[in-house]
């Protein structure tokens, strides 16, 4: 490996040791050879992230993450770390350029501020911010078969869900809201007066508790797919499931207040879930893969498992639907700052 390369690849370490503590621990079970490309794709998630979360000027912002995928997928990335790293990583391992361009899908859903009507609408969101991520995790472990994706992407949702959950009273305070409108609406609660005044009412307690219940579902789910995974992967995709997941436990030990409190595990807690993990990945060597590996991917993750599978995405064109998107922001944004 040349010296440029390895010197890319710090700065990508370093760009993921300071925005997921979690990830980076999960990663450094991987062998070399893969967690370098899984450094390379995590930076880019956390570029494409920072650029649309921190930029005031949302579709500029956008318009040119695009353009940077474009000229990785061009082979003529920019003379930036991250953009070489990444490069590399969708050469070496052919990633599909519809995954990406997905996970960019959901950060200009975010940057629109959609809010989501139904459970199935917040998947979908899932789907796009965090599933597609795991499905390119897939990719680069050289693994494409459509049950393993399926399961992947029940763990992309889980995590997702579970982020949600841990994040209702700092995303109020940021006027975000990403719990189901009709979920809201049944227990009585109004959206509006909700953010106006973020309390951590049993209403709101119950409904991060139904947040994680659905989690959990997926979390099971998503191990029949980690033990098809290449054994020398197993113990890193078993610690990051487990660690997501005792972010949950932790709301549960607050009584599901999210508000008041932010759920975080200790170090000391994720060294166990990582020897947890190791052990459970040896044991899994010893057994059948469990029937949950054939259930059907969720109907909002289908168009990811077939990206990877290099097959033709079902529903209406693609690359159409995307542009779509980018000029519903641009137009937002015009009319918002007029610039």
């Amino acid at each position: 490996m040349s010296s440029g390369r390895e010197d890319d690849l710090d700065y990508c370490e370093r760009a993921i040791k300071n925005g997921s503590l979690s990830f980076h621990a999960a990663s450094k079970l991987l062998p070399s050879n893969v967690r370098n490309s899984c450094l390379a794709l995590y930076a880019f998630c956390r570029l494409a992230d920072d650029e649309v979360d921190l930029k005031e000027d949302k579709s500029a912002s956008v318009f040119d993450l695009v353009e940077r995928l474009d000229q990785v997928y061009s082979g003529k990335p920019r003379n930036l770390p991250m953009d070489r790293a990444f490069t590399r990583m969708v050469e070496e391992t052919q990633m599909p350029k519809a995954l990406p361009e997905a996970l960019i899908e959901g950060l200009v859903w975010d940057a629109m501020e959609r809010r989501y009507k139904t459970f199935e609408e917040l998947v979908a969101y899932s789907a796009r911010v965090a599933s597609a991520v795991g499905v390119m995790m897939c990719v680069i472990m050289r693994q494409r078969d459509s049950n393993v994706l399926a399961r992947a992407c029940d763990l992309g949702v889980a995590m997702q869900l579970t982020n949600i959950a841990r994040d209702i009273g700092e995303d109020a305070r940021e006027g975000r809201l990403y719990i189901p409108l009709n979920w809201m609406k049944e227990v009585g609660v109004n959206p509006k007066r909700f953010l106006e005044a973020p309390a951590p009412t049993p209403e709101i307690r119950g409904l991060a508790h139904r947040l994680l219940s659905k989690a959990e579902t997926l979390y099971q789910r998503s191990e029949s797919g980690i033990v098809c995974l290449p054994r020398t992967v197993r113990p890193a995709m078993f610690s990051a499931r487990h660690i997501y997941a005792a972010i949950g436990q932790e709301i549960r030990k607050n009584g599901y207040n999210s508000i008041s409190y932010r759920a975080k595990t200790t170090r000391k807690k994720k060294v166990g879930l990582l020897l947890l993990s190791c052990a459970q990945s040896s044991a899994s060597l010893l057994l059948p893969g469990p029937a949950t590996l054939y259930a059907p991917p969720l109907e909002q993750t289908k168009f990811l498992v077939a990206a990877a599978e290099l097959k033709k995405i079902d529903g209406s064109n693609w690359s159409d639907r995307f542009i779509s998107i980018l000029e519903q922001l641009r137009q937002r944004d015009l009319e918002q700052y007029g610039t």
